[in-house]
């Protein structure tokens, strides 16, 4: 049953290219609750995150999903020629957040030394840092991630541990979309 407190699916369909990727999914999400979402390449991991974030439609079923939500694509959206205190500030800007929100998330990702970098020079690791401080920065409740840890270090990746745990506990809620064990707190797991 959907309410204003839960990210809600039922009996969701997908159909992409012709394949159907996966039916009668049902699933609940509450504040303060991880869920990871696992499966074979192919599967329909990112689609289903894309799908939750209202960018791809249902085939069958349907998903309530009341919180405000933060996409961290597989791929990092950043534009290379601008430099991650342009590219932060930018994605900031149309979340929000404030200077401080925005000073927090890079230091909770450790991207504060890479501020006058263009994000073309940066490495997959650093670049998915600063991809995770704008998530951290946007304010949003739902954080739907897509293979969140897959360019990290072991440094970085406790800081991803770290970050979730800090919003799981203020009340947030995510998803991630993983082929790697992720030890979020009290997480519970969805195959496809």
């Amino acid at each position: 049953m959907a309410s204003a407190e839960c990210l809600h699916a039922e009996k969701l369909a997908l159909v992409r290219g012709g394949r159907l990727l996966f039916e009668q999914l049902s699933f609940s999400v509450r504040p303060g609750e991880a869920l990871l979402v696992t499966g074979r390449n192919g599967a329909g991991k990112s689609s289903l995150l894309r799908l939750v974030a209202g960018l791809l439609e249902a085939s069958e079923g349907v998903v309530a999903n009341p919180f405000a939500t933060a996409l961290l694509a597989s791929e990092p959206a950043l534009k290379p020629d601008r430099t991650v205190a342009a590219e932060l500030a930018f994605w900031a800007g149309l979340d929000g957040a404030g200077a401080g929100t925005l000073q927090a998330a890079a230091e909770a990702m450790a991207v504060t030394a890479l501020m006058e970098f263009r994000c073309g020079q940066l490495s997959s690791g650093q670049r998915q840092r600063v991809a995770l401080a704008r998530t951290i920065a946007s304010g949003a409740k739902l954080w739907l991630l897509d293979e969140p840890s897959s360019t990290l270090d072991a440094a970085s990746e406790m800081r991803l541990l770290d970050a979730v745990a800090a919003h799981l506990a203020a009340g947030g809620l995510v998803m991630a979309a993983t082929h790697q064990p992720l030890p979020f707190p009290g997480a519970r797991e969805l195959g496809l």
